[in-house]
């Protein structure tokens, strides 16, 4: 593998650089730097300015309105955009479900959905997780009973985020019972403003209102809405999960708080001296810089190839998230005390300083807190664990 990127890449990264400067909004890239909470109107406003750019879907292929861009161009904007500090573009629309209406929806699903997602003018949500089924998916209970032209469904799904903000939902649906579970399985687009559908908040730890349950209760859904064949869904929610946990990964926004983290320790002192420059901790760092750049090989490798992330995803996912955790962990042992403060106003943006007297550290054991859910979400890892056992290492 040449680890060197030619001179047409370095051309596209200095051209992506300069636009990121000129058009990302400072409001925005402040909140990000500084680890304050996005509303939805920041992730909408960023979207629009890429899609007016046509830099909104850079995975998508030009048909459909991607950039025609190579996968190391790609790897390229991601970094420069974690770089920069943009907001993130939600991946429920464009990097889910997406790609799974491209490969398997009928012609008329892409005509009228794609464009909408390019816009945003369809903020989806993904319906997957129920209480009884997490990372054992295929257990899931919520139905879709056939009903004419319509498939009434009733159930609950739980964990959805920004489901409050969703214009759309894709649901994962049990359309029969007498199969092996994974065999009776639908992928179904469902309207959120349909009648007897609800959406009740749940609280997280920093009471950031993030996350969801919703309940379907004799929800009417068109049959046009059903992606693919009937019971096919597992296939469909497979080669999904794929494209999730590849983007799991994340190696340009931990770059990014890797720099955080470091010039935050440089400005830590211990005996006279930056915390960075202790050698317990300093090792600590270099340590978590190491793993992070052989992620970032490995990333690499899985986006030149040419067929679709399989078990592969499932590595990156792991050690993704664990080097995102790590990095929170070592945030938080960099503020010490001065991480204990809880200050949700400053989080919101409402105060221009945190009370505790430190800007920095403020937001540190939120956010410490909240990226204990990367290695449980997208499939937890001890279940992709089994997956790489079984599909790499054949055990």
């Amino acid at each position: 593998m040449d680890l060197h990127y030619s001179d047409d890449d370095l051309a596209f990264r200095a051209q992506v650089r300069a636009f990121l400067a000129e058009n990302l909004p400072a409001d925005l890239k402040h909140k990000v730097n500084q680890h304050k909470r996005l509303e939805r109107d920041d992730y909408v406003r960023w979207h629009k300015i890429l899609a007016k750019q046509g830099w909104v879907a850079p995975g998508w292929p030009l048909e459909f309105g991607g950039t025609g861009w190579t996968p190391v161009q790609r790897h390229l904007w991601e970094e420069e955009c974690a770089r920069a500090g943009t907001p993130p573009i939600l991946p429920f629309g464009v990097n889910m479900v997406a790609p799974v209406i491209m490969a398997f929806a009928s012609a008329a699903q892409k005509a009228y959905y794609l464009p909408r997602i390019l816009s945003c003018e369809d903020w989806w949500c993904q319906g997957y997780s129920e209480p009884g089924a997490g990372s054992d998916l295929a257990s899931l209970s919520t139905s879709a009973v056939r009903d004419g032209d319509y498939y009434i469904v009733n159930g609950q799904k739980t964990w959805t985020t920004l489901a409050q903000h969703a214009d759309m939902i894709f649901c994962l649906v049990r359309t029969d019972t007498g199969v092996r579970k994974q065999e009776g399985i639908s992928f179904l687009l469902i309207d959120m403003k349909s009648p007897g559908v609800t959406v009740r908040p749940i609280e997280m730890l920093d009471e950031d209102h993030e996350i969801n349950e919703v309940w379907f209760d004799n929800v009417r859904v068109p049959v046009a809405n059903l992606v693919g064949q009937e019971n096919k869904g597992w296939t469909y929610a497979k080669y999904l999960l794929g494209h999730e946990r590849t983007g799991i990964a994340a190696v340009g926004r931990s770059k990014r708080e890797l720099a955080f983290l470091k010039r935050y320790a440089c400005a830590q002192m211990v005996d006279g001296r930056p915390l960075l420059h202790e050698a317990l901790f300093g090792a600590k760092v270099a340590a978590l810089e190491i793993e992070l750049m052989a992620l970032e090989m490995t990333v690499l490798r899985v986006l030149t190839q040419a067929k679709a992330p399989g078990a592969e995803a499932s590595v990156l996912k792991v050690r993704g998230t664990e080097i995102q955790q790590r990095l929170t962990e070592l945030m938080v042992e960099a503020a010490g005390p001065m991480a204990l403060p809880f200050d949700p106003a400053f989080l919101a943006s409402d105060s221009e300083h945190a009370s505790g007297g430190d800007d920095d550290a403020a937001p540190l054991a939120g956010y410490y807190f909240n990226f204990r859910k990367t290695s449980i979400y997208g499939g937890s890892n001890e279940i992709q664990r089994n997956i790489i056992s079984q599909m790499i290492l054949g055990l």
